[in-house]
């Protein structure tokens, strides 16, 4: 920490910023807080954040989020792979572009394939659910945001990856990339492994389905159910035709029982059903929630 803040000093002096950095102490047991505290009495523009155990890096960039006061909110991990150098072109594509959030893309990584081959996986999967197809890496720690964008969403579990769909979904739309420096780590060691990545793509479902049917529960769950239902009800019509036309020709059928068909359409037949009761409990929940009717307004004209 000591070197990362050297280094931001010196940018931001070197561009004429005023700033803050907030930094956050995820019950981490290594003397970090102790580094924090004596970096803050050396530069009133040091803060330090203090969990008492660990939350993650979400909980960590939610808190930031909610105490940060400038006008343009930059993250980055503190272990160096990250460079402060990109800080100015950052903060003046966000005022001169007008735009709400840039997200870097690490184009040339010092990193195992065993961690770059997944995360290629990951970012493609999420383009192709989320229709932000104009990023390659959601994942990078260095992004910059305009104060509205932190101050309207919010991050928790561990969706600090999909930082840029939550923005899509609060309505910031003027989502951009910027190819950033990635430079080898020098300080901690990785958590990547097997279980960050599968629950990574578990959280880009409840992410997917939180931003489509999150208000709408029953767009989702009803439609599977009808559909369910639907088939269920065309194999039992199907399976009393063909008894009935076995009837009419006197000829003996198959008892409806013995068919496989008519397993298939007795489980699609409770499956919709249940589906369907689902979407209605699940409606019936948001209609319920206390943010049903908050919405993130622009601007306005001639409301007080």
């Amino acid at each position: 920490m000591p070197e990362l803040i050297k280094w931001i000093e010196k940018v931001m002096l070197h561009n004429g910023f005023t700033y803050e950095v907030i930094l956050i102490d995820d019950g981490s047991t290594d003397g970090s807080w102790e580094t924090i505290t004596q970096l803050s009495k050396k530069n009133k523009a040091i803060k330090g954040i203090q969990f008492r155990r660990n939350y993650g890096k979400s909980a960590a960039l939610n808190t930031g989020f909610e105490a940060a006061k400038g006008e343009v909110v930059i993250t980055m991990d503190a272990d160096l792979q990250d460079s402060p150098d990109e800080i100015p072109n950052l903060y003046r594509r966000i005022v001169d572009e007008n735009l709400d959030l840039i997200s870097g893309w690490k184009q040339k990584r010092y990193d195992p394939w065993t961690k770059t081959l997944p995360t290629k996986l990951y970012n493609w999967a999420t383009r192709r659910m989320s229709g932000i197809n104009n990023l390659h890496d959601f994942n990078c720690g260095l992004k910059a945001y305009r104060s509205q964008v932190v101050k309207n969403i919010e991050v928790y579990g561990e969706m600090h990856r999909y930082i840029p769909v939550i923005a899509k979904r609060a309505g910031f739309l003027r989502i951009e990339e910027q190819i950033v420096q990635h430079q080898p780590r020098k300080y901690g060691t990785t958590k990547f492994g097997l279980e960050r990545f599968i629950n990574g793509l578990l959280d880009l479902i409840s992410i997917s389905f939180i931003t489509k049917f999150s208000k709408k529960p029953m767009h989702l769950f009803g439609s599977l159910g009808s559909l369910m239902f639907l088939i269920g009800v065309l194999c039992v019509g199907y399976l009393l035709g063909e008894k009935w036309y076995y009837i009419c020709q006197n000829t003996k059928a198959r008892l409806v029982s013995e068919q496989p068909l008519f397993f298939i359409a007795l489980t699609c037949t409770i499956l919709g059903t249940q589906l369907f009761l689902a979407g209605f409990l699940a409606e019936l929940s948001a209609r319920n929630l206390s943010d049903r009717n908050q919405y993130n307004i622009k601007e306005t004209i001639g409301i007080h």
